[in-house]
């Protein structure tokens, strides 16, 4: 893997939806993260930007799409990497 080196490029932004925010009370939030970022860098730069303690940390890589572009022409949406954070009790992050 190719390794990140500025922990801002690494979390690209919180991923609000209704199943992320119902996860939040138990203690895990969900960003998208850069696709080349592995779960340790992941983890170093949660833990920095928010201050708070990781408990583990699971990475998806979500495919893209096929969809109509213009006059039926198929095109597809990039893929995506998605990290959901759990953190130790006590922690928890204010999004939005």
């Amino acid at each position: 893997m190719a390794e990140v080196n500025n922990i801002y490029s690494i979390l690209k932004q919180p991923l609000i939806s209704e199943k992320a925010s119902k996860d939040a009370s138990l203690g895990k939030y969900v960003f998208i993260v850069d696709n080349n970022a592995n779960a340790i860098e992941i983890k170093k730069a949660v833990e920095k930007i928010y201050k708070v303690k990781v408990l583990k940390i699971n990475t998806v890589v979500v495919k893209g799409k096929i969809k109509r572009v213009r006059w039926n022409q198929p095109g597809k949406t990039s893929n995506w990497k998605k990290a959901i954070v759990t953190l130790k009790k006590g922690f928890e992050i204010k999004l939005g």
